[in-house]
Order: structure tokens, then C-alpha cells, then sequence
């Protein structure tokens, strides 16, 4: 499940068939990289309408996804910037999101498609040195990013096993609280109003206690004190944070979201 993360995370929504039994970098250069001209045409006749947008989706792809960033990213004014949103959501590439209980913090864009967003994060910048056919400096920012850019796709993830796993519950609003100084991965009410919060780490080594004590923290800020704690982690747990598992902390891994799967062929 780990690698069907990685594989999704670049094609998804490419409409294409892939052997997850062949190495990931392989896959990019084939269906993608020697495509570039290709997948270019067809990307450039999808978003025509204003030069600007290609360098916002950049800057959000990029970045921290909030709309004021990816404008200073993109080196694009605010109110074309705003200007390009609206035209990315007639388009329907994107979608708007905003933080939890949070009406005055800068809206994060998100990506309707995981390979349209790898394409505006790793394709698009580097686009002459891939035209010509170099792949090199593609595969460095590539192999420097790449845990740090599917961990967005991880916690969308998460959301769908939440909703999938608590359907009893009837969860009826789940997103994620962000303000200038912290970040939950989500949150989510129920129709009974339980408050459920979750950390999600998609990283190399195990979840330790502190990353526990660190969503507890952040949680304060809530107007409501959540009923339920999840924890979800590439790598699963130490022994100290297993051993605190009880019926308001739960602790998920990739292996998890077999449920997904297995619910989408139902």
C-alpha cells in the first residue's frame, strides 16, 4: 500500500493503466518524461485561457498550497492572481479549501487531479532541460521532494478512510485546521457532533509519543475538545505509542487503506 501512494500520487487521474511492479522512476520516464511534448499539447489546450495560470499552479504546487504564496510564488499580483483562481475553478483543476473553524486565514488550493499537480511541481519548472530530452536535474528535485509531496496525497487519504471507516458516524465536515502558527492534518465532525483530530505522517521512520503530545497541543485552539484521536503513519509506531492505543486514540498505517480498495471494487 505504501507504493500504491508513490503511484498514485504522480498518476493518478491520468487515465492510464500501471504495473506498480515496476520501479516508480521508470514508469515517470515512460508514461511522462518521453511524452513531455505530448502530455505538454494536451495540458497547454486544457489551460489556455490566461498565461498566469501555469506559473499559479506552479507556485501551488510548489508550495504551501495557500492562495496569497502561490501568488508571491508565481511573482503574480493578488487580483490576478484571484482572477486566475476563479478561471481554475470554472475549469474545474482545482478546488478551494479552507481551514477549520477558520474564516480569516488565506484559502489552500487543491488539486482535482494528483498528476496535475506533479506536473506543475516537477515537470513544468524544469521543462527545458526535459523538452530536450535531460532528465537529470528532474530526477534530483524529484528524489529531494518526494516524501514531502505525497504527503498531501497521504492525508487525502486519510480523509477518504475516515469517511469510509466511520460511516456509522455519519461524518458530515472533515478538512484540516491551519492558522500562522500551527496545523492539524484533520479534522472532522460527526452528524452527532463528536469532534474527531488527526495527525498524518508520511515519513521514513516510525511515529514516535511526542507527535501524539504535538496534535493534542495544536488542539487546544479548538473551540471544541476532540472526542477522538487519530494517528496515521507510513512506517507505523514506536512500542510507547502502541502501548497508549485505547478507545479515543486510534493508530492506522498504508495497510490500512486496503478498505479503500476494496470498497471502489464493491
Amino acid at each position: 500500500m505504501e507504493s500504491a501512494v508513490e503511484y498514485f500520487a504522480v498518476f493518478g487521474g491520468l487515465g492510464i493503466e500501471i504495473d506498480t511492479t515496476i520501479p516508480l522512476v521508470e514508469l515517470i520516464q515512460k508514461h511522462i518524461l518521453d511524452r513531455y511534448k505530448y502530455l505538454r499539447n494536451d495540458i497547454s489546450a486544457y489551460i489556455t485561457k490566461d498565461e498566469l495560470l501555469p506559473c499559479v499552479l506552479t507556485g501551488a504546487a510548489t508550495g504551501d498550497r495557500r492562495t496569497n504564496s502561490s501568488f508571491k510564488r508565481a511573482k503574480v499580483a493578488y487580483n490576478d492572481g484571484m482572477d486566475c483562481i476563479e478561471d481554475l475553478l470554472d475549469l474545474g483543476v482545482i478546488k478551494l479549501e479552507s481551514s477549520f473553524e477558520q474564516n480569516f486565514i488565506s484559502d489552500r488550493i487543491l488539486f482535482t487531479s494528483p498528476f496535475v499537480r506533479f506536473w506543475f511541481a516537477f515537470i513544468s519548472p524544469l521543462f527545458r532541460g526535459i523538452k530536450e530530452g535531460n532528465y537529470s536535474e528532474f530526477y534530483e528535485n524529484f528524489n529531494n521532494r518526494k516524501m514531502e509531496f505525497n504527503q498531501l496525497i497521504f492525508e487525502q487519504l486519510c480523509f477518504e478512510f475516515v469517511k469510509l471507516h466511520f460511516a456509522d458516524e455519519k461524518i458530515y465536515n472533515i478538512g484540516r485546521y491551519w492558522d500562522e502558527k500551527r496545523e492539524i492534518n484533520l479534522l472532522a465532525k460527526t452528524k452527532a457532533g463528536k469532534i474527531i483530530a488527526g495527525s498524518c505522517r508520511y515519513i521514513s521512520s516510525k511515529v514516535k509519543k511526542s507527535e501524539f503530545t504535538k496534535l493534542k497541543e495544536s488542539c487546544k485552539i479548538l473551540k471544541s475538545k476532540p472526542d477522538l484521536f487519530l494517528l496515521f503513519a507510513k512506517k507505523g509506531y514506536t512500542s510507547e505509542l502502541k502501548s497508549m492505543k485505547n478507545e479515543t486514540l486510534k493508530l492506522f498505517t498504508c495497510r490500512n487503506f486496503k478498505m479503500l480498495i476494496e470498497d471502489e471494487y464493491r
